[in-house]
């Protein structure tokens, strides 16, 4: 809202001597009345409102009042650029007149002077403006940007990471010859390829090598050790049935008759007919020489020499540790029905296998100069191999049926 005229002093005269009125000088009013066509100027002079003609402006700030000891006096009597009058002519021009207002001052409007002995024209009062003015909105300050001087920006290059390459610098191309030379150099000769292949060769060699002696050395004794104990059974269970009594010496090849015991050695196998590797050592059994020329007494012989084969190394091994037998030791052969119990008595470490006089039924070699009951166990040496072979004899000392019960060598 407006003040309809401000009451008092806004300040003093240039030179400070009278009070100052903005409406005193003849024009103001009339001038400031003009201005009301526009309802958002405000025609009365203020703190912060412009005054038409050499009025003094306020010059120190637009935000209070313009005081007459704001300047020295000095300053506004010498009338330079700041003092009141050079501000206000610079500043603000005198307005123009506006058609139809009061020019002279006495309340009268237009460019004929009023008649003589009129009355003042009352003042003109300005209605509030219904306009409702914009809200200021403040603007947020802003920080100002920071200055980089040369050492900052120093620092954020070092600080900065520099981008990874994404691709492989390619190295420098040095030519024709270069290249040549370089596809050269990355081909293999065929020296290297001959020794990767015949190194990959070794190597699986050296793999099925080692799957063989497994297989020899553990699984074929697993496998025979099975098939000799079932054999064994089997005949046990075929002389606990009755029945009518067979010709002893009667046995097809591969065929099982008997059981070999030697206590020392904690060895019980059974003895088949033949000597046959597949049918009968790779099985885990032990062989009866029983075929020309080659053929020897069986146990219940009057006389002759009982022979059998064994394997020292795989397929069960049943003879590996005759070499251990001393004279004395026991060799029990168990049948259908007797027992045959022999002593070792003596033993020939290594001879050729061409060698079968030792199988004789008086052996070559073994110290016994007439016939006699006899066994013979040969096998090969030396271990893992079949180059010579190992043989032992022993001598029968005693019959016993299986009626009167197992012999004391068993017992033990």
């Amino acid at each position: 809202m407006t003040a309809l005229r401000p009451e008092g002093t806004y300040g003093s005269d240039p030179h400070g001597e009278q009070p100052y009125d903005p409406y005193a000088d003849p024009g103001a009013f009339e001038a400031a009345v003009g201005r009301l066509a526009d309802p958002l100027n405000d025609p009365l002079p203020g703190p912060d409102t412009a005054l038409p003609g050499p009025y003094p402006q306020p010059y120190p700030s637009y935000e209070e009042p313009y005081r007459h000891d704001a300047y020295p006096a000095d300053l506004h009597a010498l009338g330079g650029p700041h003092s009141q009058a050079h501000h206000s002519q610079a500043h603000h021009p005198p307005a123009a007149p506006v058609p139809g207002a009061d020019v002279h001052g006495d309340g009268w409007y237009g460019t004929a002077a009023p008649p003589a002995g009129a009355a003042p024209a009352p003042p003109v009062v300005s209605e509030p403006s219904t306009v409702p003015e914009p809200p200021v909105v403040a603007e947020p300050a802003s920080e100002p940007a920071p200055v980089l001087d040369d050492e900052t920006m120093l620092l954020r290059q070092a600080e900065e990471p520099s981008p990874k390459r994404t691709e492989p610098a390619r190295p420098p191309d040095g030519g024709r010859a270069a290249r040549r030379r370089a596809q050269r150099a990355r081909r293999e000769s065929p020296a290297v390829i001959a020794s990767r292949v015949l190194g990959e060769l070794f190597i699986t060699f050296g793999v099925v090598m080692l799957l063989f002696v497994s297989y020899q050395l553990w699984w074929t004794n697993v496998i025979a050790n099975q098939q000799a104990g079932n054999e064994a059974k089997k005949l046990e269970q075929q002389w606990e049935e009755k029945g009518g009594d067979r010709d002893p010496g009667v046995f097809s090849p591969g065929q099982g008759f008997a059981i070999m015991h030697i206590p020392k050695l904690d060895v019980k196998v059974p003895i088949a007919e033949g000597v046959d590797e597949n049918g009968v050592l790779d099985r885990g059994m032990v062989g009866h020489y029983a075929e020309e020329p080659l053929k020897t007494a069986m146990p219940w012989d009057e006389k002759g020499n009982f022979a059998v084969a064994g394997h020292r190394n795989t397929h069960g091994e049943p003879f590996r540790y005759i070499n251990k037998l001393d004279p004395g030791d026991p060799i029990v052969v168990e049948t259908k029905d007797t027992y045959y119990v022999y002593e070792m008595t003596s033993r020939l470490d290594s001879t050729l296998p061409s060698n079968v006089g030792v199988i004789d039924p008086v052996p070559k070699d073994s110290g016994f100069t007439e016939p006699g009951r006899y066994v013979t166990l040969t096998t090969c040496t030396p271990e893992f191999t079949s180059k010579y072979r190992l043989i032992v004899w022993g001598k029968m000392v005693e019959e016993r049926p299986r009626s009167e019960g197992m012999p004391d060598a068993l017992v033990r």
